[in-house]
Order: C-alpha cells, then sequence, then structure tokens
C-alpha cells in the first residue's frame, strides 16, 4: 500500500463517528441536569430533549411535555411509520429521574459526565440515563436518515420510577390512566432491565426480562405493656420481635421455577461452567432436586429467581433506655413470584413467625405483574442485532427479581422486554451508588445497537 493512502485511510477511521458523538452530548445533557426528586426536576431534562427533537424536525404534535406536577414532567415524541399501517406501534421507555447523590460521597461530580480511565461517571450512567440516551440518539438517527418505519414509534422517557413503589405519582402509571392514547403499543421495550452482561470484561450473555417479582412489604409489631428497666419481665417486645425474625431468616419459601426462569436457566448454561450448566439444566429440564436448589441458591442471583423470598430490612423499637419496650416493630420486604398471592405469603409469614404476640400487617397492596410472551419476533430481532454488533452470544429471557415501570405497562395488557445494549460488568454494578459509570466503548456500541434494533423491529 502507498504510504499516502494508507495515511488517508488512517486518517479516514480515525474521525470520530458523529452519532457516537451525537449519543454522547446527550447523554452530557442529561447527566449535567438534576432529576432527582428532592433537588432537581425530570421538566428540566424533558424541555431539553423536545428541542433536539423539534430541531431534528419531529412535528410539535407529536412531542409531549406533559405530566400533572410542574417540575417532574414526562418526555413523549412519536415517530410516524408508513401511511396506511395496521400495526400497532411499538414504546420504546426508560425513566429520567435518577437517585440522590452527594458530592463529598464520589471521587467526581455526580451530576457533571466525567470520562476517565475509558469511563462515563455520572449518576444515571447505568440507571438509566445511558440508556435513555441510546433510544433518543437512535430516533434522532433514523429521522436524519429518513428512516420510515412500517409502524409508528413512541419513545417515552418518564418520571417518578425512582420514587420508590409507594409514590403516589409514577410517570407511566399517570399516562396509561389518563393519556393512554399517547403511549398505547403492542409491546415495549424497557431499558431499565436485561441487557448485556460481562465477566472481568468479557461478554457472556445478553439478557431479556419478561418478568418481573411483586414488590409487598408487611410490618412485624410486638407490643407489651413494658415498665421500668430495673424490674426486667420475660415478656420483651424487642425479645419477642428478635426471636420472630430469626425464625423468618431460617426460612426459605419452595423454589417454585416458572416458565421464564426455566428459559433462563436453559440458556445461561450455554455460558456456564459444567457443574454449574448442568444444575441450571436440571431446572430448565423440571427435573431437579433438592440438592440441585440447594447449590443454586448460594448465589444470592438464582435464590431470588427460583423463589419468593422476604428479607427484614427496617428496625425499630423501645421508648426509653431506662424502659422496657412497649412496642418493637420491623419492616418485612418480600419480592414474590408472578403468581404468588399476597395473603399465601403473609400466611407463610405468620405460620414461619409462630408467636401470637407478634402482629403482621401489610403496609402496601401488592401489584402483580404476569409475564410477557416470549415472542418469536422480537426474539429473534434481539439475536440478529447482537450478533451483528457482538457475535452470538446466549439470548437469555430472565425475571427481574427487583421491580420497573414495566409493571403498570404489563397490568394494562402491554407486553415489556427489558434489554439495554450497555454492557455492564456484573462485578462493577453500580447503580444507586458512589461513583456510577459505564464504559465508553460499550456505551458507543449500545447507540449502534440500539439503533440496529429498533431498525430490524419496525423494518
Amino acid at each position: 500500500m502507498k504510504p499516502i493512502l494508507a495515511l488517508t485511510l488512517l486518517a479516514l477511521t480515525a474521525q470520530p463517528n458523529p452519532y457516537h458523538q451525537l449519543g454522547r452530548a446527550v447523554l452530557k445533557e442529561l447527566i449535567e441536569t438534576n432529576t432527582t426528586p428532592a433537588h432537581g426536576n425530570t421538566t428540566d431534562a424533558a424541555e431539553k430533549l423536545a428541542a433536539r427533537f423539534r430541531a431534528a424536525g419531529f412535528a410539535e404534535t407529536d412531542i409531549q411535555v406533559i405530566g400533572p406536577e410542574d417540575r417532574d414532567k414526562n418526555f413523549i415524541v412519536r415517530y410516524h411509520g408508513r401511511p396506511g399501517g395496521t400495526l400497532k406501534p411499538i414504546l420504546l421507555i426508560a425513566h429520567l429521574d435518577v437517585v440522590e447523590a452527594k458530592r463529598e460521597d464520589w471521587s467526581v461530580d455526580p451530576f457533571v459526565l466525567t470520562e476517565k480511565d475509558g469511563y462515563f461517571y455520572g449518576r444515571g450512567t447505568q440507571d438509566v440515563k445511558g440508556g435513555g440516551a441510546t433510544l433518543a440518539t437512535a430516533l434522532l438517527r433514523l429521522k436524519s436518515e429518513g428512516f420510515v418505519p412500517n409502524r409508528d414509534i413512541i419513545l417515552a422517557l418518564t418520571a417518578g420510577e425512582e420514587g420508590g413503589e409507594g409514590e403516589t405519582y409514577n410517570g407511566v402509571q399517570w399516562l396509561i390512566t389518563n393519556h393512554r392514547n399517547l403511549i398505547d403499543a403492542e409491546y415495549c421495550i424497557n431499558v431499565d432491565a436485561g441487557g448485556g452482561e460481562m465477566d472481568k470484561g468479557k461478554r457472556t450473555i445478553f439478557d431479556v426480562q419478561a418478568a418481573e417479582k411483586v414488590y409487598h412489604s408487611v410490618s412485624l409489631t410486638a407490643k407489651n405493656p413494658g415498665g421500668h428497666s430495673s424490674l426486667p419481665r420475660p415478656d420483651n417486645a424487642i425479645y419477642a420481635l428478635s426471636k420472630a425474625l430469626d425464625r423468618l431468616s431460617q426460612y426459605a419459601f419452595p423454589a417454585q421455577p416458572n416458565q421464564i426462569v426455566r428459559a433462563y436457566f436453559d440458556k445461561a448454561a450455554l455460558a456456564a461452567p459444567p457443574a454449574l450448566a448442568a444444575d441450571m439444566k436440571r431446572v430448565a429440564a423440571g427435573n431437579a432436586d433438592a440438592a440441585t436448589y440447594a447449590r443454586l441458591s448460594k448465589t444470592p442471583l438464582y435464590n431470588a429467581q427460583l423463589r419468593t423470598t422476604c428479607v427484614a430490612t427496617e428496625l425499630s423499637g423501645g421508648h426509653a433506655e431506662n424502659a422496657l419496650p412497649q412496642t418493637a416493630r420491623a419492616v418485612v420486604n418480600c419480592r414474590m413470584l408472578p403468581d404468588a398471592a399476597p395473603m399465601d405469603v403473609e400466611r407463610t409469614l405468620v405460620r414461619v413467625i409462630a408467636d401470637t404476640s407478634v402482629h403482621l400487617a401489610p403496609i402496601d397492596t401488592a401489584k402483580p405483574s404476569p409475564p410477557s410472551p416470549l415472542r418469536p419476533d422480537v426474539f429473534n430481532a434481539i439475536d440478529a442485532a447482537v450478533k451483528a454488533q457482538w457475535g452470538a452470544m446466549p439470548i437469555v429471557p430472565e425475571m427481574e427479581t427487583g421491580a420497573t415501570d414495566g409493571l403498570y405497562l404489563r397490568n394494562a395488557g402491554i407486553p415489556v422486554y427489558g434489554l439495554s445494549g450497555i454492557f455492564i460488568d456484573i462485578n462493577d454494578v453500580r447503580a444507586h451508588g458512589k461513583d456510577e459509570r459505564i464504559l465508553v466503548s460499550a456505551f458507543d456500541d449500545a447507540l449502534d445497537f440500539t439503533y440496529s434494533l429498533i431498525k430490524r423491529l419496525t423494518g
């Protein structure tokens, strides 16, 4: 090769990718807009996104900044498909709000996008402004290329997800109740779940969340007449509650893997060491024994996939250091399998506690979330996009052990598939933690993957 030609090719390959640059600009704008419930708001972020989409040629009537609270509005944009098409839209979602981050806890400013040592640092890079930026950038790129999808594409970046399950206002829930027409779809892609896993820098599997566990908290309360601490008695409220919690800590709900969990273990086995793979295959085939479940349950993730879990999360008791306690109270948070009945779980807890002096009461109303069907068209498109970007790897259906906005959509009859193109190392999960970060290369790859996936789903 002639030296001049070689230098020309080198210069061309060194040129920055304009869509990666756009994606980084969107990510920077989102990270540097404080959207914490206490000190920021999502409306500012929504308005900035609206300005970008107007500048890209989206009609004003297709852009919505909407919500019941001035500080916590949602951003919605509709990308129109082929005229006269009969297919229902697909919905793309992420949430704009993030949990609090204190500057003194971080090594960098959490509300400044900082590139360091090959990573982007900032609150929301993992959860989930990074994913939201890939969705927004993909639609902006498709618009610039004149792409006409075979159906409408709706992007909804919402508020209220991080407020907790007891929050009265949630963006997705509010939209379903008050403006379903804006987000009604055949199915939804949610970047706040699933996605690529890495282990020590090696890509291993690609998860697709098709179900999630059900959030339900109860209180355990022990009461006692109390008295002076100089005259102790055996019936102590704190002791009674402590014994109840100890019994609870030693109990495990039975393993009951559902269709999604069996599919998860079947696919995850392809990337697992031989002994672990054998146990996973037994679960997938429906012939796992107690020893198999015991081995898998030593790993918290697998344990949570297999069964309903209940764990003590808050504790309080007594009213003075020189008085016998009149009340002791604990909060127990349960993550139930999708088909578990809350009353059955509560009855089990009462039986395990085995003390009528400890009273159990529900704190919230559990909201069941039915699993989404494993649609071949969706999974085939995901598989093709993954192969095109990174090569072949297992596409693994999973049940989320936490909770996402997919809950509200599934209950409204809209199937949800959770996946993010941003690969996260399983040993470096920093969502909600200090120095939250994502690999710069993983973000760039995700921009290309998300663009490719949306084209495959709507082309």
